[in-house]
């Protein structure tokens, strides 16, 4: 009698170019977010390559309420069973550093492009292991339902929050797991995350007559340098979860990753403006933190004598799954099988979609081929042998899970 393991592996590898043409047509499209552009068009590919493998899509559009341009969910299903599990992914990208990244390209073993670890790989992964579960009759009394939203790289208010909305998640579900870029390490935990913006408003002026004007730069920099020993504090503040090698244990807090204003050099500058971003660890209260930097922001400007706003950009609690779950040592018995080595858990260093399944008590899991250190980076890439030892977990996890 032939292995289950061996049998889906076989089954996958038959369709290894397929999977690599449909994650280079993929990688084609120019889904950057932001702006949030060509989501429909994405959506169009995914709908058509679900379709042919059986896996029932329908295209959700979504009001646009923001400057994401179309937003799409893509949902589809296979079985018909009442248990069930959820396949969970995101189609936009960050934006290039060079628009040759949307060549896609085929280079010893790799597929070398945007998007192909964060995340159109996973979705490839995703696809062919629902398709092989369904050709090989492993769902018994079970049912994948596929969630692909538009939003992610911004904080996936607009797609996961739609599923939410809209009732789309099943609170019965036995799981749900994302195939983000976590290097076949299962991701049982994931950070929380604040990001906001702050404006400085001044008043401007010739620079002939600066003394009438009010410089919101120099106001802006005496209102984020608190923020610099804040960053400090939280990064020395370790988390109990263990972490990936090389990452740190500590809460990461940026200040100034996006900073602008002025009108020009000879003009004092009525506005400028620079964001706060942090990934906080599980331990840590979002709420009040959030306060913190509030009152840190609001304290420096009130000594400066600037005139400050704030906006929350994303706000977005932590998310965790015990090891103590039996789902989770499922998954992990699944990795073991198929990749032949321990399965490692650990703490993702960024915020994942598995929050939005997990607020509703659905064990939630991160587990793709692509690799953190080289997502969002000019040379993108994901292993093949990867992709189709994660499409073989996805399959063999829902027929143990239904099992």
């Amino acid at each position: 009698m032939i292995d289950r393991t061996e049998q889906v592996r076989a089954w996958i590898d038959d369709h290894a170019d397929a999977m690599a043409e449909l994650l280079i047509r993929l990688v084609a499209v120019e889904s950057e977010n932001p702006p949030g552009r060509n989501l429909a068009e994405c959506a169009d590919v995914l709908r058509a390559e679900m379709d042919r493998l059986g896996l029932a899509p329908e295209v959700i559009e979504i009001e646009a309420s923001g400057p994401i341009e179309d937003p799409r969910v893509v949902r589809g299903s296979v079985g018909d069973g009442t248990q069930l599990v959820y396949f969970h992914g995101h189609f936009d990208v960050v934006p290039v550093q060079d628009r040759a990244q949307f060549a896609g390209q085929r280079l010893d073993g790799k597929i070398v492009g945007r998007g192909t670890a964060d995340m159109k790989g996973g979705i490839v992964s995703m696809l062919y292991g629902a398709a092989a579960a369904k050709e090989l009759g492993l769902l018994g009394d079970g049912r994948i339902v596929i969630h692909l939203v538009c939003d992610e790289e911004t904080g996936s208010a607009v797609g996961s929050g739609y599923l939410r909305e809209h009732d789309l998640i099943d609170p019965s579900a036995l799981a749900m797991i994302t195939a983000e870029q976590s290097g076949e390490v299962i991701w049982n935990a994931a950070k929380g995350a604040i990001s906001l913006r702050v404006d400085v408003r001044g008043r401007p002026a010739h620079v002939g007559q600066a003394f009438r004007g009010v410089n919101s730069f120099l106001h802006m920099l005496k209102v984020a340098a608190p923020l610099e020993a804040y960053a400090q504090e939280m990064g020395r503040r370790p988390t109990k979860y263990p972490v990936g090698e090389g990452e740190a244990p500590g809460t990461m807090v940026v200040v100034g990753g996006e900073s602008g204003g002025g009108s020009n050099f000879n003009v004092v500058p009525a506005r400028t403006y620079f964001t706060v971003d942090g990934r906080f660890n599980p331990e840590e209260d979002l709420d009040a933190e959030l306060a913190r930097i509030k009152d840190t922001i609001n304290g420096a400007a009130k000594d400066a004598g600037a005139d400050v706003s704030i906006q929350v950009n994303q706000f977005a609690p932590a998310a965790d799954t015990p090891l103590e779950d039996p789902v989770a040592q499922l998954l992990g018995e699944c990795v073991a099988e198929v990749t032949g080595t321990p399965a490692r858990y650990e703490l993702c260093a960024g915020c994942l979609d598995t929050r939005w399944y997990a607020q509703l008590g659905i064990p939630a899991f991160g587990f793709g081929a692509g690799i953190f250190e080289v997502s969002h980076g000019p040379n993108e890439y994901v292993e093949e042998d990867a992709l189709r030892r994660v499409a073989a977990v996805y399959a063999l996890f829902a027929a143990r899970l239904f099992g």
